[in-house]
């Protein structure tokens, strides 16, 4: 029998703590997610949940409480840079071992930042923007895991807080944000080979704090 087209998506199972400003990832098939704000304090926990089974798991808790901190994938690790515990602002960095399930501390990026972009690119991971708790930030860093050392590359045109940094094959695009001011509908354009960013097509409306995804397509849908 074919299911009717108003059938309902299936209920999935809550968080078990309140959490806003977290940082969530995705690998083999489960979502972590890590720390955040519970309207209380900072946390440091992490929940992970199993497609297959529909239910969240407690994992392996990081070392520093985090909010509003920066989060990417590179081999099954994943990052957690920078953020804030209510009362200072990082630039630490940890690591997860999703296999294992342990935490490492990595080296921290060269300024402390939280509100900021994160994406990993050709291997290596960028983080764009933010706020260091003085300042709206332009400025960018990329984490090479091999050499375990952060760089600095060229600096936005703008100021980003808040920014959403994404990766495609075309290069990094950093989008919207707030620059201290206003809240931001223009978007720009990394080349790693020239080490410049490029204004590109903005935005229809302001957009402070922009949510991006990006979804492979297969060529005979292109």
């Amino acid at each position: 029998m074919r299911e009717s087209k108003n059938a309902q998506a299936p209920k999935l199972n809550p968080l078990s703590r309140k959490r806003s400003a977290l940082a969530a990832a995705f690998v083999s098939n489960k979502l972590y997610v890590c720390g955040g704000y519970d309207g209380l304090v900072s946390l440091s926990s992490i929940e992970i949940f199993d497609l297959n089974k529909n239910v969240w798991e407690a994992g392996p808790s990081m070392e520093n409480q985090r909010s509003a901190a920066g989060v990417t994938v590179v081999d099954k690790h994943i990052y957690i840079c920078g953020g804030h515990d209510g009362m200072q602002i990082f630039s630490s960095v940890e690591r997860l071992d999703t296999v294992a399930g342990t935490w490492e501390r990595l080296p921290g990026m060269l300024s402390r930042r939280c509100r900021f972009g994160a994406a990993a690119y050709k291997g290596k991971i960028y983080v764009a923007g933010g706020y260091d708790g003085t300042s709206f930030l332009k400025s960018v860093e990329v984490y090479d895991p091999i050499e375990m050392t952060w760089s600095p590359v060229s600096c936005m045109n703008m100021r980003r807080s808040r920014v959403s940094l994404v990766a495609t094959i075309d290069g990094l695009f950093a989008v919207a944000g707030f620059d201290g001011e206003n809240n931001l509908c223009s978007m720009e354009q990394y080349d790693d080979i020239s080490d410049q960013w490029a204004i590109v097509t903005p935005l229809t409306c302001h957009e402070g704090g922009v949510g991006v995804g990006v979804i492979p397509m297969p060529p005979h849908m292109l």
